[in-house]
């Protein structure tokens, strides 16, 4: 494992997408779903990532009913729309509560979804358009050709898709090309390489990874007995829970261990070794500070050696996690259980 300092590198996403910063920021944290952020600190750290070079920011219409495209238009106030890829999700049916209520992606929502999000961006295109799920009562090939006719408007640039099988990837792609697949990959989240990945890199279609820290476990930085808020979901979800977490927590130590030798953090380790997956592999890091957002950074600076990812595998092997990624009713809206 070597450390250098060097400026982000790019990679293109898939065959047909947009070039971006090797690194994404996911922005969903900073509205949702990981309990109170500060808004100041969430601005900031966008901010300071468009300065060190990050050009692909990650979120969806669904993150705090519009807040987090609102806190984005806000970031992006006074900079360069041109040199930022917004990849944004749609679909997602939530109450005022926040529940969750299902998926729409029929070709007239669609329209209308991005209609609402260019006007809370304040922006006339989206880089990359998504659907968050597959919709059940809605052929893909539905859903992409209403987003092809907004890529064909100028209103979208690249049409992506959002934890769907390899199945629903070849159907999509007929319709049109596809730029990215958005899917959860991580050291606990390997599931992917079996089917899906090999089916992306088949068609020519890259992937932007999402849950590199598995929601903070891979952080280096939880505690057995942190307290969450009622309004962070990491409550229900299995990988934290009781004997589930507990076992995870030693998987981190393993790998904590191994990081040490090597001079770099758990966390740094843990994004280096997604990046390490391939040229079209984009991992997201959903940092909401920018202490976190200077550590994910210097993941960029981490080359690993055969003999670092031969320690790595031995430390937190495939497979090795204890718990779902989501709850048994969450886990029904994938579209492959993978």
């Amino acid at each position: 494992m070597s450390a250098t300092a060097h400026p982000i590198p790019r990679r293109t996403l898939g065959a047909t997408g947009p070039t971006t910063s090797a690194l994404g920021l996911g922005c969903m944290g900073m509205s949702d779903l990981y309990g109170p952020a500060d808004e100041a600190e969430s601005i900031a750290t966008i901010h300071a990532a468009l300065d060190a070079g990050i050009t692909l920011l990650d979120t969806g219409d669904f993150y705090g009913m519009g807040h987090n495209e609102l806190l984005i238009h806000e970031a992006l106030r006074g900079r360069d729309r041109e040199e930022v890829r917004i990849s944004v999700k749609f679909g997602a049916q939530r109450g005022p509560d926040g529940q969750w209520l299902g998926y729409d992606a029929r070709p007239a929502a669609t329209k209308t979804a991005l209609a609402y999000t260019l006007r809370r961006l304040r922006t006339d295109h989206i880089d990359v358009y998504r659907p968050a799920r597959l919709d059940p009562a809605v052929p893909v090939e539905e859903t992409v050709g209403a987003i092809a006719d907004l890529v064909k408007a100028g209103y979208v640039r690249h049409i992506g898709l959002s934890e769907v099988g390899a199945d629903t990837l070849r159907r999509a792609a007929a319709v049109h090309p596809i730029s990215d697949l958005q899917i959860e990959y991580s050291l606990i989240s390997r599931s992917v390489e079996a089917e899906i990945l090999p089916t992306a890199r088949e068609l020519g279609i890259g992937v932007t990874a999402y849950g590199v820290l598995s929601r903070g476990l891979l952080s280096g930085h939880w505690q057995n007995d942190r307290a969450l808020s009622g309004t962070d979901f990491r409550g229900h979800s299995p990988r934290f829970q009781g004997d589930n977490l507990t076992h995870n927590l030693r998987l981190v130590e393993a790998l904590r261990a191994v990081a040490a030798e090597r001079g770099a953090s758990v966390a740094q380790v843990a994004i280096a070794w997604v990046a390490s997956r391939g040229e079209d592999v984009v991992p997201l890091v959903g940092a909401r500070r920018r202490d976190r957002l200077t550590e994910a950074l210097g993941s960029l600076d981490v080359t690993l050696t055969e003999a670092d990812l031969a320690a790595i595998e031995a430390a937190v092997p495939a497979g090795s996690a204890a718990g779902d990624r989501y709850a048994a009713a969450q886990m029904a809206h994938l579209d492959s259980e993978h």
